[in-house]
């Protein structure tokens, strides 16, 4: 069997210990892939997740927090090499985390490197990420990561993130991305649906679409033409979801501004070629408080959008985050926050008080909102969020829908929506009720990455319940 080896290994330089103290920058992992086509599309899918939690790939062993090799263990010549490079790594770096088909049989490694942080085997993905977790912890900015707050714990094979920017051209007074990360820097579309398109050959089912600001993707490029499958297609936010479209998936679209440019998307949603969702950090619903904030689009009716998008898709979910607290925020700005959030009756909704970030501009605004005030505003918004979102899927009892198990435990199946994005979003739980009809299937029958058919029977203020009907 022919065997690759890609480009990704760092270069030789002074062994390095990471520094004791990395609150300031950037984690930064180096990675060793050896082997087949396939188990470089695992470090592919390794490197998108660390990428899309903020992490760094170092070019060099010196410049490494911490090195993963992920290995090959098809014939002895590959076992010599896999072993060769993690001794590489250990002597230049001594932070190593081993993957891929040698790590199969960790008896082998232990016995000539017992000083690797950690062993994991093929495909396992989730384990990987979970390792450098352990011993590179991800840095958390509630407001400015590309991630929820909480990150992402153990992504399963059957989703995936897609990163398709750096960076961003936005002037936010109360972040500072751009600093940090630079101007956007897309990604060409081609090169984006190439990965995409690989990621739906290893199996994912579903892929969420990442970057700063999703809408803007391409401005940078000027736009610039590329050719995928045959046909071509502009470096925009439209081509983008009609190209992900192609592939048959399920295709989840978050960190959209509300442009006016973002309502031709809505007739794809309506078509199911991507997912009828949309997370938009809409941060406020005062404009005098948007305007401080200096958010894009702050003057548009984004109210009327709002429904413009839902008479042209009613099944179209919205996910948004809020900050309360905002220097300046008066009691009647907060209250056109709630009023606003009455009126556009948005499904998923997660707040943060406002807190100061160093560098950023909003700092210098007054007055600063005292603890106590945003707590109680945050309580309060958190409240009226809840009472719209368990009033939005006490509709849904009685439906039929097709859901992604994420796991099976205990006789209880976790599920998603077309709704739910993984991590941020509510989950369908999925109980057999003893008593299983004609053609029905028991949850014990289910596994992670199953497609399923179920009935909704019950609902509280953010999950949903449902009977297994059908399987695949």
């Amino acid at each position: 069997m022919p065997r690759t080896q890609s480009t990704a290994r760092p270069t030789a330089g002074p062994r390095k210990r990471p520094p004791a103290h990395l609150a300031a920058r950037a984690r930064k992992v180096g990675f060793v892939s050896l082997g087949c086509p396939k188990a470089l599309v695992d470090s592919e899918r390794i490197l998108t997740h660390l990428r899309a939690e903020g992490y760094e790939v170092a070019p060099t062993y010196e410049a490494a927090d911490l090195v993963v090799v992920n290995t090959c263990g098809f014939i002895d010549a590959a076992v010599d090499e896999s072993l060769e490079a993690i001794g590489e790594a250990l002597e230049q770096n001594g932070r190593v985390i081993v993957t891929g088909c040698l790590g199969a049989r960790p008896e082998r490694i232990l016995e000539r490197h017992p000083h690797v942080l950690k062993v994991t085997g093929p495909q396992a993905y989730e384990q990987v990420v979970g390792a450098v977790h352990e011993y590179l912890p991800p840095r958390h900015e509630p407001f400015f990561d590309l991630l929820p707050p909480q990150g992402v714990r153990l992504t399963p094979r059957h989703y995936a993130y897609l990163k398709i920017a750096e960076g961003c051209n936005n002037k936010c007074s109360f972040c500072i991305i751009p600093a940090m990360r630079g101007r956007l820097a897309s990604r060409r579309i081609d090169e984006v649906l190439r990965e995409a398109e690989r990621l739906a050959a290893a199996g994912v089912k579903e892929l969420l679409v990442i970057s700063q600001d999703t809408s803007a993707y391409g401005a940078d490029l000027r736009y610039a033409r590329a050719e995928w499958r045959g046909a071509t297609y502009e470096t925009r936010f439209i081509d983008l979801a009609r190209g992900l479209g192609e592939l048959g998936i399920w295709v989840r679209l978050h960190y959209v501004y509300p442009y006016p440019h973002v309502d031709a998307v809505i007739p794809l949603m309506a078509q199911r070629r991507v997912l009828p969702y949309l997370d938009i950090p809409f941060q406020h619903g005062s404009r005098t408080v948007l305007k401080r904030m200096r958010r894009p689009a702050h003057a548009q009716d984004t109210l009327g959008r709002i429904r413009s998008w839902r008479r042209e898709c009613p099944d179209l979910t919205l996910r948004s985050t809020f900050i309360v607290g905002f220097p300046g925020e008066t009691e009647q700005e907060f209250a056109e926050l709630l009023a606003w959030l009455d009126e556009a009756g948005l499904d998923r909704v997660g707040c943060f008080k406002y807190s100061p970030v160093e560098g950023a501009a909003a700092n210098a605004l007054a007055p600063h909102i005292a603890p106590e005030v945003q707590e109680e505003r945050h309580a309060r918004f958190m409240e009226r969020a809840a009472q719209i979102s368990a009033r939005r899927l006490a509709a849904r009892v009685g439906q039929r829908m097709r859901v992604l198990v994420d796991s099976v435990a205990d006789g209880t199946a976790t599920a998603r929506s077309e709704a739910d994005a993984p991590q941020i979003d509510g989950v369908v739980r999925i109980v057999d009720d003893g008593k299983l009809r004609a053609g029905e299937k028991s949850v014990a029958q289910l596994r992670a990455g199953d497609w399923a058919d179920v009935e909704i029977v019950a609902a509280d203020a953010y999950d949903l319940a449902g009977r297994l009907t059908t399987i695949g």
